[in-house]
């Protein structure tokens, strides 16, 4: 049965992180610097970026295993860490699920669920160390050795260890990352449910977007020790506030190009075009235009305007670039449904571009118009944005 989710942290969230500043050696730049984030109660949230963003460390300032030499840390509205307070790990209530499980190989599945929960007679921590043991899935392995369980139900008793005490939050680390591909897809949705229903807050770190997007309430993407952008997963892939948040969340290209009355004008060809979040573009700016290639299509270059796939094909000519300046496919990826083309532009360049595999047949070689899928509106940032 599912828990009611407590509010117990007041306007702070159960987790409140506030310009917080941490280094590793103080010799060193700071890992994390002006680093802030707000988790509400019931919320997961994923921390995502490259490897060096900061991601790790977040996680190990919360549970206290580094100190903060500027900002505030705060769990369900108490203070925890600061320059000049810090609680220790032990005392924050946080529960923690690491790549490695942390597992007891010789406690049983349940001694190793119950081992954390405090202030409770032995038959109360059996009955809860089961009960959530139910909640997993894994109730039937209860009394077996960890050893004797696959990686992926190891997983899940890490789990359920970590939200059986009453604990403030659930902090796990790429918890995915020393699984089979092929259990990862399940085991993601699983350690979603199971976390809502367990009435849990939780922050998750991963480099991983797929894992981001399908275990998250909120995507935190990180970049130089803070937060760039948060948001849920349609808000953030819709709106990236920076190419960089843009090559985090998916496989991007850009392109340079010049904006003028809501379109772009690129080597590629010419696309309807929108500014991205905080940026006024102006008409004859030199832009960066983000390339997606879910959001653009291929058709065979044809000067003459005929039809083909449903399409009228016009002379490609953007920005008055002479027609014999087209593009032509460098190779190609099939992948059933769909089939990934990689494009030469005349200047060398290359992006991606996905098609759907039954289309019109497109050899290496072939020369190859580029638009938008209808609706579709190019991304466009200031040429110098990173």
């Amino acid at each position: 049965m599912a828990q009611a989710r407590i509010n117990r942290s007041g306007g702070t969230g159960a987790i409140h992180l506030e310009r917080v500043q941490t280094r590793y050696h103080p010799d060193e730049p700071p890992v994390l610097s002006g680093f802030n984030l707000q988790v509400q109660d019931g919320e997961i949230v994923c921390l995502l970026g490259p490897s060096g963003v900061g991601k790790t460390t977040a996680l190990r300032v919360i549970a206290g295993f580094e100190r903060v030499i500027n900002g505030y840390v705060r769990l369900s509205g108490r203070l925890v860490g600061s320059p000049f307070i810090h609680v220790p790990p032990h005392e924050r209530a946080l529960g923690l699920v690491f790549q490695s499980y942390a597992l007891f190989p010789h406690l049983t599945v349940v001694q190793n669920v119950q081992f954390g929960i405090k202030d409770a007679s032995e038959s109360d921590k059996r009955r809860r160390s089961l009960e959530i043991l139910d909640m997993c899935g894994i109730l039937e392995y209860a009394d077996r050795d960890v050893h004797e369980l696959s990686g992926g139900e190891q997983q899940r008793v890490a789990l359920a260890r970590a939200i059986a005490p009453d604990s403030v939050a659930v902090l796990l680390d790429e918890p995915f990352s020393n699984l089979d591909p092929s259990l990862v897809v399940e085991l993601r949705r699983q350690v979603k449910d199971i976390i809502h229903e367990a009435g849990k807050t939780a922050i998750l770190v991963t480099h991983d977007r797929e894992t981001a997007f399908l275990t998250s309430d909120r995507v935190a993407v990180m970049r130089g020790g803070r937060v760039e952008q948060i948001g849920t997963a349609e808000e953030v892939y819709a709106g990236p506030v920076s190419p960089h948040v843009a090559r985090v969340i998916g496989r991007s290209s850009f392109i340079e190009g010049t904006y003028r009355d809501g379109r772009v004008f690129t080597e590629a060809g010419e696309f309807p075009a929108v500014a991205a979040n905080g940026y006024k573009i102006v008409d004859g700016e030199e832009v960066s235009a983000l390339m997606r290639a879910s959001e653009l299509r291929l058709r065979r270059h044809d000067t003459r305007g005929s039809e083909e796939d449903g399409w009228t094909l016009e002379p490609f000519a953007p920005c008055g670039v002479d027609c014999r300046c087209v593009a032509r496919i460098a190779s190609r990826e099939f992948h059933g449904d769909f089939t990934d083309f990689s494009v030469r532009l005349p200047s060398g360049d290359t992006f991606r571009v996905r098609n759907r595999s039954h289309g019109v047949a497109l050899p290496d070689g072939a020369p190859v118009t580029i638009t938008a899928v209808r609706g579709a509106n190019v991304i466009v940032y200031p040429k110098d944005a990173r």
